[in-house]
Formats: structure tokens, sequence, C-alpha cells
């Protein structure tokens, strides 16, 4: 049987200003007690202190001295797991911390698993399950629209969101439920109208919710954006400006990158994960065409494609079959080399696509912010606001609203065909239950698992 109270590391495993020891769980307090001296003439022990205090004193492992220490104190539930809690602050060197850790289990505790305080924190009801996924999602957060969304949902935008909607569903169940039980005394008499009227703003509430998790994702994971265009167009050109250093070899030679070359930026606090690819051309040099084959690949599953033309050259049967093939795909023509005598103009362009066409000079930077501005335009329409804006940023969720979604329809479906007030019970129902696999009520202790051995030892 395991122990309860558990401990690990909670700050990154390198030389710092500070490391942080931490330990939760029902013998928190007796197990600093056995470790930590306080300065001077100090008696007292630690399990006697209130709550929310700070101690400085040492920390030792019999009579050796392990290190000087500030040590924070948290009673249950008033802490983040729930329970007792008590954190370590010692000098941050790798070897001084893990002798803390080593010394903390000595003397009772148990290593932690990955996010299990976090997950102490969702079963002992400080955090619902949205909460506990957005705090990984902070932990992750690759640009500022995306911590911004992971802090809304840390505070519980989603939940109450959630919690809303699961109100209005759960009184007309309620409702139907009491019409059936005594329906002498409560009747069903036009109330179809009345549940239509009911469910309706909440099939439209999920569908924006539904629709907000591609923003979701491309602000947690970043927008998968491949570069395309014939050998010596300038996409890896392009690519050196963007990432701002010479990450691509660029020559004057046709064919130079054989295979794909992958950069993350950061581009008006938006992460794009970019994929510099082959030239588009037909070729029997074998490597080349292999290269060109995975170019192709990569496109298939890209958000953005980005579409580099040379305007010092005519276009020709490589570019009408990329032309062809980004068609209907979200992408943006660069129309490159406006340094140079230009050949291929945007009018020429705008006649033959629908995609915008953006004029630049790789060479000279010029150009570069109208495609910054034309990237983040394609992807978000004004400024993002995540003061009442949700968005839904795991798949996990938009599963359960899709399923949520297709029980009220069914509902709807059932007055329509004035089915029996049964049915709209069941569906509504299964729509509450679906919404509450969001928050993390009546989750199977497997996904549970699975969910929190995503996060790091020590959160």
């Amino acid at each position: 049987m395991k122990m309860n109270t558990i401990a690990a590391i909670a700050t990154a495993m390198s030389s710092s200003g500070i490391g942080i020891v931490r330990i939760s769980g029902e013998e928190s307090f007796q197990i600093i007690d056995r470790i930590f001296k306080g300065k001077g003439k100090r008696v007292k022990r630690l399990s006697e202190e209130k709550s929310h205090t700070i101690h400085y004193g040492y920390i030792y492992d019999g009579e050796e001295l392990i290190d000087e220490v500030l040590v924070l104190l948290m009673r249950g539930p008033g802490s983040y797991t729930g329970e007792d809690t008590v954190e370590i602050d010692c000098h941050g060197g790798v070897l001084v911390t893990k002798k803390i850790l080593e010394t903390v289990l000595k003397y009772g505790a148990r290593p932690a698993e990955p996010g299990e305080f976090t997950k102490r924190a969702f079963l002992s009801g400080r955090i619902d399950l949205t909460q506990a996924e957005a705090v990984i999602d902070v932990i992750n957060a690759k640009n500022q629209y995306a911590l911004k969304s992971s802090v809304s949902q840390l505070d519980g935008a989603v939940s109450k969101r959630v919690r809303a909607l699961r109100e209005t569903i759960i009184y007309h169940i309620a409702f139907i439920e009491s019409a059936l039980d005594d329906p002498e005394h409560i009747s069903l008499d036009g109330y179809q109208e009345t549940l239509l009227q009911g469910i309706m703003p909440i099939k439209e509430e999920l569908k924006r919710l539904i629709r907000s998790s591609e923003n979701g994702r491309v602000l947690s994971e970043g927008i998968e954006t491949v570069i395309m265009g014939k050998p010596n167009a300038g996409k890896s050109s392009l690519l050196n400006v963007l990432v701002g250093e010479d990450r691509a070899i660029v020559t004057d030679i046709a064919g130079t990158t054989r295979d794909t070359l992958k950069e993350q930026i950061m581009l008006e606090d938006l992460s794009l994960n970019m994929i510099d690819t082959a030239g588009i051309r037909d070729t029997e040099d074998v490597v080349e065409k292999i290269g060109v084959e995975k170019a192709r690949q990569a496109a298939e599953g890209a958000d953005l494609i980005i579409y580099v033309v040379d305007g010092s050259c005519p276009l020709d049967e490589n570019d009408e079959d990329i032309l062809s093939f980004i068609e209907g795909r979200k992408a943006v023509i660069v129309l490159n080399k406006s340094d140079l005598s230009m050949v291929v103009t945007p009018d020429l362009l705008n006649k033959r696509t629908s995609h915008k066409v953006i004029t630049i000079s790789a060479r000279n930077r010029s150009g570069i912010e109208d495609l910054e501005h034309e990237i983040k335009t394609m992807f978000y329409e004004g400024e993002i606001d995540f003061n009442d804006q949700v968005y839904i940023t795991n798949v996990r969720q938009k599963n359960a609203l899709e399923e949520a979604f297709k029980s009220l329809a069914m509902v709807e479906q059932s007055i329509h065909d004035g089915m029996a007030e049964d049915f709209y019970s069941i569906d509504l129902m299964d729509a509450y239950e679906q919404l509450g696999i969001i928050l993390g009520e009546s989750i199977e202790d497997d996904l549970v698992n699975e969910i929190f051995s995503k996060f790091c030892m020590g959160k």
C-alpha cells in the first residue's frame, strides 16, 4: 500500500537562485518536524505553528546539516492540494535540492507521481478537471495568447460556462421528471415549445464553443505552417528572415533543400511551427524526388501554406501544379524578389487565385511585416479578448461538447416528431452527463491517470 504523504522537487533541475521541495499529505508536518531546526533557541515545532506562515532555519539528516532554508506551512483544506502541505525553499543547486528531497523521503514521504499534486487538488474538489488541464497548459504555453487562454481557464472560464449550461439542462430534466411523477399537479401541456426555446440557446453556445476549438488548438499548439514553392523561389531565405538567423542553407543551386526543415518562430505573439520544404518540380533525382513527396505530405496536414513565387521568372507548369494544390486550403501567396525586375505581378496572380498576394523581398527584408499581419488576420479576426471569450484547447473537451450537442439535437428532433416526454428526459440527461465529463464528473480512473501523467513530477 502506498504511503499517503508525497514529495517532489517543484522547480527545474538546474542551477538557480532557489529550489523548492514540496510535501503534501497527512504526515507533512510530522516529517518537517523530524528534519527542521529553527534558528537560535527556537524550541517550538513547526507542527504547532499557524498555517500560511514562513519559518527560517536548517534542514538536517540526523546530525548532518544539509542547507539553510525557508519553510512555508499550509494546512488543509487551505492549500493547493486541499491537504497539509509544506514547501521547503532551499538554495537552487541540483545536488542540495536532491539531497533535501532524499531526506524528506527517508523520514516518511514517498516520491510523487507525475501531476500527483494537481491530481490531489482535483480529487479533493479544490479545482475541476478543466482547471487542472489549464495548469499544464500554463506551463507549456508557447506564446502570449496561449498563456492568456490558459490563465483564463485556470480562473474557471470554461467551468463557469459549462456549469451555467448544465444548470439550465437539469432544470428542464427536473421539471419533466416531476410532471411524469405527478401529472395531476404538474402539467406538460405546451411544454415542448418551452423546452425548445430553452435548448436552442444552449445548442448555439455549444456550437460556438466547438468552433472555438480550432482557434484554441492553434493558440496552444501553434500554427503548422509549410513553405512551398519551386526550387530557388526563396523559401529558405524567407524562413531565415522569419527565424531571424541563417537556419536554412541558401544557394543559387536549384534543389539545395532536399528534406523538410522545422523551426518554431514567434509572429506577433503567435507561434508558427515552420516547415521549409524541397522545391516542387518534376525531377529524376531520386533523393530530390523523395523530398518533393515529403513536401506534399507536410502541406496536406498544414494549418497554413505559404506559397513562395519567384517574381523574376515566368510561371510554369510547376507553379500551376502548386496553385491547383492550394485551392480550397488556407494559404497566402508570397511574391518574392521584388528587388529584381519582376515578370510576375500581383495582378497576374490575383487573376489565377483567390488567395491573398503579398509582395516581398526576402533579400532586403521588405514586405515581411505585411506578411506577418496577413497571417494574424487569417487566423484571428480583430484582437483576441479573454474577458468574455472562451477557447476550447483540448480534444477531450471538444469531443464531450460535440456529444452534448448531438444529444440536444435529438431532443429537438423528438419534439418535432411528437415523441413522448420520456425521450426528452433521456437525451437531456445524456447532454448533462457529457458536459459533466468536461468538469471531471463521472470520468474513468484510467483517463484521469492519463491526463495527469503528462504533468511534471512536482506539479
